[in-house]
């Protein structure tokens, strides 16, 4: 799942690709270097991060889609807001993608349900501006207590007309997570997989990785942590992982055709629930 994020604020690549030309060419990019779908977001969940308001979510992510899904790219719309799904499904999207698992705006699981399309459910505690808040797993630490809320969003989910299916779980790497947790969640990922739906992981250039590599208590930048997730991904390509959310797609390709050729199982084809393409109705 290639990113393309829409956005003045994204931690990563915030404002490169925040006009609809730019993000249109670099989805165009994501898929030459081996995307299997795109991934189309308008809001920052960086920490600390601010909304953006319900028209400038809508008017960056719906054109995108647009010109994307109707050059025949299976889209994902990354949104936590029913109206911008709605949208997005109308434009030609057939996943949504949801960092808050249907908790910062219910009404989206109905939206999904009722256009059948698939549905991505993060763990999530609160917004980008709080979650830093939220970050205590005990008494039961990080893997028992991801496993237990993503269990009741996909309760919720079902409960609201979203076949099992078509549902995939996420373990919200770097969301309300201290750096050890993040480890600790991709340490234990047959956990989740067995709650019995894909698992999608994103860990690129997150900030875990950064803390790894600190120097002198100094966090490793940003764009310099790709060589990292590239060996992450290595591992991952033998593990309970059935969707990588990455931004450099080349990369990631790489690492899983080194990870082939030493003998860890992979497959090229994602394991995502039916994805509806444009010319399939």
């Amino acid at each position: 799942m290639g990113i393309v994020n829409v956005t003045p604020d994204s931690f990563s690549d915030g404002g490169r690709y925040d006009t609809t030309e730019r993000a249109v060419a670099h989805g165009r990019a994501l898929l030459a270097d081996g995307a299997d779908l795109l991934d189309i977001g308008g809001e920052s969940t960086r920490p600390g991060a601010t909304r953006p308001l319900v028209a400038e979510e809508l008017d960056r992510v719906v054109p995108v889609i647009r010109e994307l899904a109707g050059g025949g790219a299976v889209v994902s719309v990354d949104t936590m807001r029913a109206e911008v799904a709605e949208a997005a499904l109308g434009a030609g999207a057939a996943i949504v993608n949801d960092v808050s698992g249907g908790l910062a705006d219910p009404r989206i699981l109905d939206v999904v349900a009722a256009a059948g399309a698939t549905y991505v459910a993060m763990h999530w505690r609160a917004h980008a501006d709080r979650m830093r808040d939220f970050t205590d797993y005990s008494p039961d630490g990080v893997v028992a207590s991801v496993r237990r809320e993503l269990t009741e969003r996909l309760s919720a989910a079902e409960a609201a007309g979203i076949a099992r299916e078509r549902i995939v779980l996420d373990p919200g790497l770097g969301f309300a997570k201290e750096p050890h947790h993040n480890w600790e969640l991709l340490e234990n990922l047959d956990q989740l997989a067995a709650l019995g739906c894909p698992l999608l992981v994103g860990a690129s250039r997150k900030s875990f990785l950064g803390a790894l590599l600190a120097t002198d208590g100094v966090a490793r930048p940003v764009e310099d942590r790709e060589h990292a997730h590239a060996a992450l991904v290595a591992v991952l390509a033998g593990r309970s992982v059935d969707v990588l959310r990455v931004h450099d797609v080349r990369a990631t390709r790489d690492a899983l055709a080194v990870a082939a050729a030493m003998g860890v199982r992979h497959e090229d084809e994602p394991h995502l629930p039916a994805h509806r393409k444009k010319d399939e109705g």
